[in-house]
């Protein structure tokens, strides 16, 4: 083994604007997921307030789970959304 072959390559270091990244199907996915999260569910329950417990959620529930739910993967969708390979 060489000196060469134990050194690791450095990583090639790339100016921001160089990097070609254009708003494509991840961006419209997280659109949607804001969409959800601050317009549908809030939307729903406004309209719907007693629609839950038909389901067996209670007033607590019905106001503090749904829209954690959309919170939940509107964060994990904008991680997602902005690492990539």
């Amino acid at each position: 083994m060489s000196a060469d072959d134990e050194e690791s390559p450095e990583p090639e270091v790339v100016h921001p604007e160089e990097v070609d990244r254009n708003f494509d199907w991840r961006g419209w996915s997280l659109v949607a997921a804001i969409f959800v999260a601050f317009l549908v569910i809030p939307g729903a329950i406004y309209l719907y307030p007693h629609a839950p417990s038909v389901v067996g959620l209670s007033f607590w529930d019905t106001y503090l789970v749904l829209p954690m739910i959309p919170a939940i993967v509107l964060g994990l969708l904008a991680v997602w959304a902005t690492t990539r390979p």
